[in-house]
């Protein structure tokens, strides 16, 4: 561990400052788990303190069978060449998350992408309700209980000027003479 010197040293920081759980992954790779109430806190001392001025990128995962969204914000310091991923968890009902945008401007979209996608709420948000989906009645698409091939027969398989419309599979298969795998079978309107 000792090749992993300023990587340790960022991590033990974390850790005395804040209530957290963490390791360091591998050479510049440090990853945090922490209550949702303290990421803000955490993101602004890394960046304000530590020197993780870019964010790389925000992510979404949804434990629909533990009945949360897990989100990890994925700061980066380009003076040490490190990274930190800090992991944090929230319930999938009525999902709310602090918005960071005052910290990162670019966060902006990923929470508005959140808000859609997922139905996650991060109050002082400022932007449009609609982001990418228009007219949108239905559960947030990205969720993992939201039917994308039942909503894509329903709104659109039958839609009228459809009646011709082909499936991409059948033409290709007639266009190889390759059979159709028996997985993609299931899907054939036949």
């Amino acid at each position: 561990m000792s090749k992993l010197k300023k990587e340790n040293k960022v991590l033990d920081k974390l850790k005395s400052v804040f209530n957290l759980s963490g390791e360091v992954k591998r050479k510049q790779r440090i990853a945090v788990k922490s209550d949702s109430k303290h990421v803000s806190s955490i993101l602004l001392f890394l960046k304000n303190q530590q020197g993780f001025i870019h964010l790389n990128h925000i992510s979404c995962v949804d434990w629909i069978e533990e009945n949360e969204f897990e989100l990890v914000y994925i700061v980066w310091n380009p003076k040490t060449k490190l990274t930190v991923l800090v992991h944090t968890r929230i319930a999938r009902e009525n999902p709310v998350m602090e918005n960071i945008d005052t910290i990162w401007d670019q966060a902006n979209t990923y929470e508005r992408e959140f808000r859609e996608m997922f139905g996650i709420e991060f109050p002082g948000l400022v932007a449009p309700k609609e982001f990418i989906l228009e007219d949108w009645d239905d559960i947030p698409p990205m969720r993992k209980d939201f039917n994308s091939q039942a909503y894509a027969l329903e709104n659109f398989a039958t839609r009228p000027g459809r009646e011709d419309a082909q499936d991409v599979r059948e033409v290709i298969q007639k266009r190889s003479g390759e059979e159709l795998p028996d997985f993609a079978k299931k899907y054939s309107r036949d």
